[in-house]
């Protein structure tokens, strides 16, 4: 049997959303170990002159708690 955590992260990119969740996963997995997954919670953006800056976003990260 395997008993799980999830703890939420706020990452953010300015490339792009799939960027901003490739570089929290990965620094999530520094400090977390057996990370199994991640959701996507939300999604925003920060906007300059009509242009975007950087992407965020909110994810909730799963990983199992050593037996």
């Amino acid at each position: 049997m395997s008993v799980a955590r999830v703890t939420e992260v706020i990452s953010s990119s300015k490339k792009s959303f799939d960027d901003a969740i490739e570089k929290g996963v990965k620094r999530a997995s520094k400090t977390l170990k057996n990370v199994q997954g991640a959701w996507i919670k939300d999604q925003k953006c920060t906007v300059e002159d009509g242009k975007i800056v950087e992407y965020r976003v909110v994810m909730k990260i799963t990983f199992v708690l050593a037996d």
